[in-house]
């Protein structure tokens, strides 16, 4: 099958498989599509050893990373809060309410090596490091992600940062987007973006309210020529087909593989 995805990345199937897991990653790449790191939750030392394994399995085929850096947030002024500064948050009476339910059913308090996890998951005595969804926890992934070979980087919430747009397009790399609304798509064109994620009310993850039906089509015709995966509800390859029907060049996958 040749699309504008396909041409873009130098894939045989315009299928982009986004998984937390980086066997998924691996097998959709050698497949002959392309998998895509959710990167969210990785810590620095995680991120290196993830890529470097995914590397050693795909061998020069291309595969992407996705990271999250909303525009705004709590805290964005000075580039996110810290795991104490969120703990700080949270009023006392929701932690005992919390804490006598563990107690009462018999939960058993979660471990890591090194100590037992607090409350946001983190190890004991973090709770200086930086909290997920913020520029402070992206920033240093997006630099390891560009110390090895990703040929995409996605933002998953909102239009890239400047800072993440100039440091993927300094080393050559394309950077993409999710949308909800054809508005939001034409922001992260405007932006720099060179492939738009349309993704639909179906989707497994934060979307908006509109189908994939509506939305693929609004947004190829807001953002043409620039490429356009469909993604929400992309199971099977009817699913698929309906998608490139509706003008997008190829589709988005992720919950589809949280059974395999």
């Amino acid at each position: 099958m040749k699309t504008a995805v396909t041409d873009m990345f130098g894939i045989d199937i315009p299928i982009l498989a986004f998984s937390h897991c980086r066997d998924v990653v691996a097998a959709v790449t050698k497949a002959g599509g392309m998998g895509v790191l959710g990167a969210v939750a990785h810590t620095p030392e995680q991120l290196e050893i993830d890529l470097a394994w995914i590397e050693s399995e795909v061998g020069d085929r291309p595969y992407g990373i996705d990271l999250i850096v909303p525009a705004k947030y709590a805290g964005s002024d000075a580039g996110g809060y810290t795991l104490d500064d969120i703990r700080s948050l949270i009023p006392s009476e929701h932690i005992a309410f919390v804490d006598d339910i563990l107690r009462r059913y018999d939960v058993p308090p979660l471990a890591e090596p090194g100590g037992r996890r607090g409350l946001l998951g983190g190890a004991a005595g973090d709770g200086g490091a930086a909290v997920p969804f913020s520029a402070n926890q992206a920033d240093p992934q997006i630099e390891i992600a560009l110390g090895h070979r990703p040929v995409l980087v996605v933002n998953a919430l909102g239009p890239p940062t400047a800072h993440m747009i100039e440091r993927v397009k300094e080393e050559g790399r394309l950077i993409g987007a999710l949308a909800g609304k054809a508005q939001h798509a034409e922001r992260h064109v405007n932006a720099g973006v060179d492939i738009v994620i349309a993704q639909g009310a179906e989707a497994g993850g934060h979307t908006g309210d509109i189908g994939s039906m509506v939305l693929i089509p609004e947004i190829v015709d807001a953002v043409a020529p620039v490429p356009v995966l469909g993604a929400g509800g992309i199971g099977r390859g009817r699913q698929m087909a309906a998608a490139m029907a509706l003008g997008a060049k190829g589709v988005w996958c992720g919950s589809v593989w949280l059974t395999t």
